[in-house]
């Protein structure tokens, strides 16, 4: 059996890193078809992979969905997801495609999302990851896989030693299984988040000094909180042009973490404060707002100004 032409719909901090992983490690048929909204932005990658006849930029979601097997997409949100499936499934070439979303979204858009598929006869499978864009584009992310056993098979040789570093098997659960994890495991970065902003805040106004605590936090937590720990210390939560984690997409993440919470009759009082911090990160910077802004917000809390450096 001949590998499977593939196609990827979204071009943001993460899909670049995904695709370009799977252009480079990925057995499939070349080209590797892909459309993002902005079409500029995806010449632009595409200029910038150098992969030659590897990768080809398509116009339109249609064009993906007739020439490619496999058609993977990680877009911003529940709406934009939707869109795209609609778009995708108008497309008499649809059946019998497998469909792999790769989108934080919530569970039930994507129980809401098999059934669509599903009923055009389309497979699906779900595939969040866990990761930071720098992991995206090493190939370290990790990846929770849901949908039945068949079809997730699929996609395996496109997730471990290629996009990933480790694979989480749901395989035969509902595909809402998948981004269940996903939701409730980005509570613990939201909150890792607001703990270290808030440590740092207090190393520094109570003389220990955020280069002693970042010491520690190496020392004692590892690559995930040092990564964010020295994100902090540098100043890049503030000074990159283009946000790492926006903090409009984080607040969404939150968002679906309280209503699957309050769904369930439970009460997420630590993370209320991420959430209420994000809304202060993007009330400052808008569109430029980064989750680890939070950090900035906590600094004006104490009576220091948001950026730390001069």
């Amino acid at each position: 059996m001949s590998p499977p032409r593939v196609a990827w719909i979204g071009l943001g901090n993460m899909g670049r890193g995904m695709v370009k992983n799977i252009v480079e490690k990925g057995s499939y048929t070349a080209p590797v078809l892909i459309y993002n909204r902005t079409a500029a932005k995806a010449e632009k990658f595409a200029s910038s992979l150098n992969a030659g006849d590897k990768v080809k930029v398509t116009d339109s979601i249609e064009e993906c969905v007739k020439q490619a097997d496999y058609i993977f997409t990680c877009v911003g949100d529940d709406a934009a997801i939707e869109s795209t499936i609609d778009t995708a499934l108008k497309v008499p070439e649809a059946k019998g495609k497998l469909f792999i979303d790769c989108s934080t979204i919530h569970p039930d858009t994507t129980n809401k999302l098999a059934k669509t598929i599903n009923d055009k006869g389309a497979e699906f499978v779900a595939c969040p990851v866990f990761g930071a864009p720098p992991m995206a584009e090493s190939g370290k992310l990790i990846t929770v896989l849901a949908g039945p056993k068949a079809q997730v098979d699929k996609v395996k040789p496109f997730c471990q030693d290629v996009m990933a570093r480790a694979e989480v098997d749901f395989s035969d659960q509902p595909q809402g299984a998948a981004t269940r994890l996903k939701i409730i495991g980005n509570t613990f970065i939201l909150n890792m988040v607001e703990i270290l902003s808030e440590s740092h805040v207090l190393a520094e106004k109570s003389g220990l000094g955020s280069d002693n605590l970042h010491k520690f936090i190496e020392t004692m937590f590892g690559p995930p909180y040092s990564a964010y720990s020295n994100r902090m210390i540098t100043g890049d939560y503030y000074t990159r042009e283009e946000p790492a984690f926006s903090a409009k997409l984080a607040r969404k993440d939150y968002n679906h973490a309280k209503s699957l919470a309050d769904t369930h009759g439970v009460q997420l009082k630590g993370l209320n404060v991420a959430g209420q911090h994000l809304l202060d990160v993007i009330d400052k910077k808008n569109d430029k707002g980064d989750l680890a802004g939070i950090y900035g917000v906590v600094r004006e809390e104490g009576g220091l100004k948001f950026e730390n450096q001069k």
